[in-house]
């Protein structure tokens, strides 16, 4: 089993799709899955991957097996976890205005390369923070 990256892009007309980068040729089918919402648009993915299986054995041709991880653009992210993360929160979290994220989630505007850095480095400190709680 290969583990492939699946993209997850929030677009102009507000749904989301989740695609493989067609660049990697590992895989012998192409799926994609879209809703109009993250969580869609991944169950989506997952029933397209099963039916694309069922269909290779059908036709009795090899199926390449995959194992995904889901990567975010900034707006999906920040729509799929806005009821775990407030705004002013992620302000906190990454110095970033709340306004501006704001617009980061409505598709005004697009974040920078170095603001989208800036933003997952700051999550992933978040993260390894948080991983070094122990409750007594």
């Amino acid at each position: 089993m290969i583990k492939v990256i699946v993209f997850i892009e929030r677009g102009n007309d507000g749904s989301y799709g989740a695609y493989v980068n067609l660049n990697d040729n590992r895989l012998n089918y192409g799926i994609f899955g879209n809703g109009s919402t993250v969580n869609e648009s991944i169950d989506d993915f997952h029933k397209t991957y099963e039916e694309m299986k069922a269909l290779h054995k059908e036709l009795n041709k090899d199926f390449i097996e995959a194992q995904f991880e889901f990567r975010y653009d900034v707006a999906s992210f920040l729509s799929y976890y806005s009821k775990k993360f407030t705004l002013a929160g992620l302000q906190e979290i990454t110095g970033i205005n709340q306004g501006q994220l704001s617009h980061y989630v409505t598709g005004h505007r697009k974040p920078s390369t170095k603001t989208v850095q800036k933003i997952e480095k700051s999550l992933h400190d978040f993260a390894t923070e948080i991983g070094q709680i122990h409750f007594i």
